[in-house]
């Protein structure tokens, strides 16, 4: 019965919007299981990015409570799986990748290494393709497909701007996702 009033509210919805003469709303963009993960990948990339800019240099060693990891340690944790990933994808050894700084280090070395794992996860995110989205790559000490991988990546991602984001509300800053 509930579903039957659900069903029904949803239709009321859209003849209503018909009626309005509103048009369904199209998908910004490509569609599809890579366009997907490219545009939730941009969206978290440019959220971290911001977070990174915005926390002031002498806070990057805040961390609330004794136990827990430092703003800097944080970042540098995106930056340290996205290499890792990313350059599985890209097949970049880990040789060849930047070394990530210190957490003691300071905030424009921090970014400067954020940026650098971003440009390692642009070059995997813009090469994945619904074509290639089962290809498998050594990662993690397992085999995984491009497309677990990716949002593998961007789910982290997300997790770790959660963390950024309650650490800037805890300094009285507005993450960038609630900026308007």
């Amino acid at each position: 019965m509930q579903q039957m009033r659900v069903m029904c509210v949803v239709a009321g919805l859209m003849v209503s919007g018909m009626a309005m003469g509103q048009a369904p709303a199209a998908p910004a963009g490509p569609v599809g299981p890579a366009a997907e993960v490219q545009r939730s990948y941009a969206a978290v990339k440019a959220n971290i990015l911001k977070s990174a800019d915005k926390m002031p240099a002498e806070d990057y060693p805040f961390k609330p409570t004794p136990d827990v990891r430092t703003y800097a340690r944080v970042v540098n944790h995106v930056t340290e799986a996205q290499f890792r990933t990313c350059g599985a994808v890209n097949r970049t050894a880990a040789s060849d990748q930047p070394k990530v700084p210190a957490e003691t280090a300071d905030k424009a070395a921090i970014v400067e290494a954020l940026k650098a794992s971003f440009a390692e996860c642009d070059k995997a995110f813009a090469a994945t393709t619904d074509a290639n989205l089962g290809e498998t790559f050594d990662v993690f000490n397992s085999k995984r497909s491009r497309i677990g991988i990716m949002w593998g990546t961007e789910a982290h991602d997300v997790e770790q701007y959660a963390t950024l984001a309650l650490y800037l509300r805890l300094k009285g800053l507005a993450p960038p996702s609630s900026e308007k």
